[in-house]
């Protein structure tokens, strides 16, 4: 008996990803892209390149799990965002393969955004499926985006999403990594920025968050963490810190959002939301939704669910 199955393609400038969503399961297959060590990422000549050559060892991988001859539709992330302007060149190599899939094997194909992937990964892995059908406010945090937005259903694009916050400088991901590089971490230095911020018991001082109406302000915390460093305090300290000002940032941006536009659900997604210090207190403080870690981090899960949604096939 065959199973109906949907293929997702996401290269963004962290990861290679494919995946599959078949009868309700997501099948993942992903690769971090290589970066040396001491650098904040890559180049999009170097993503373009990496993506060229893990892109196929991904499908392979993914069809000794999956019978690709299955497929019933493609989708893939065309762009960053879902806005006017929006592009990278490392999701030409993903989108470029769903299109050739597409033109041989005779299948529809769809389009998506990366952040529209990250929203619908997070949707389906915290198991909240109603927010498909439900007006909320997403938050995709990631080394490339701190964003907050409103979304709403929507027929054709499934989700619609509209801008509301944002940082006005850098993203808390980018903050992690750039804390992380001078605590000697590798990069990405989410996950031991993590281990480190668990083995801090003691008591920080006082955090005021640079809020400006539902947008914020982050470059700041850097320069206060080099002089933390610099005089002595504890690496373990320092990550504390950093991931706790990041929380309460996010929830300062919160309350103004609601404030301004209502209480809706919340839900949080992009890697930083892989942390479980932030987690477990917006968790607690707002009843919030969050993506799973698997599906925190860049992945096509999101993108899969997306395309089955679109083809009219999802199941719970």
């Amino acid at each position: 008996m065959s199973k109906s199955c949907y293929l997702a393609i996401d290269t963004s400038n962290y990861t290679t990803s494919t995946a599959v969503y078949q009868e309700g399961k997501i099948i993942h297959s992903k690769k971090l892209l290589p970066v040396k060590e001491g650098q904040l990422g890559l180049r999009q000549s170097e993503a373009v390149f990496h993506h060229t050559v893990q892109l196929p060892q991904m499908i392979e991988l993914l069809s000794k799990e999956v019978n690709l001859k299955e497929l019933k539709a493609v989708g893939a992330s065309f762009t960053p965002r879902s806005v006017d302007g929006s592009y990278m060149p490392c999701f030409n190599v993903g989108s470029g393969l769903a299109r050739c899939i597409s033109a041989i094997l005779d299948i529809p194909l769809y389009r998506f955004s990366h952040q529209q992937g990250h929203i619908a990964a997070g949707i389906y892995s915290s198991e909240h499926f109603e927010l498909f059908t439900e007006r909320h406010l997403a938050f995709h945090i990631s080394g490339g985006t701190t964003e907050a937005l409103i979304v709403t259903p929507d027929d054709k694009e499934i989700i619609s999403a509209t801008l509301v916050g944002k940082t006005l400088d850098l993203n808390a991901g980018q903050l992690i990594d750039r804390v992380g590089i001078m605590l000697g971490l590798r990069f990405p230095c989410g996950k031991e920025i993590e281990r480190l911020a668990l083995c801090f018991s003691g008591n920080i001082s006082q955090i005021k968050p640079t809020v400006k109406d539902c947008d914020c302000c982050l470059s700041g915390v850097q320069n206060i963490c080099q002089k933390m460093y610099q005089s002595g305090v504890s690496k373990e300290e320092i990550a504390f810190y950093v991931l706790r000002y990041i929380e309460q940032t996010l929830l300062l941006m919160t309350k103004n959002i609601f404030r301004q536009y209502g209480k809706m659900p919340v839900l949080f997604s992009g890697g930083v939301m892989s942390n479980s210090i932030i987690r477990n207190s917006l968790t607690e403080k707002l009843g919030a939704y969050f993506a799973e870690p698997e599906f925190s981090t860049d992945n096509a899960g999101g993108i899969a669910v997306l395309t089955a949604l679109k083809f009219g096939n999802f199941v719970k």
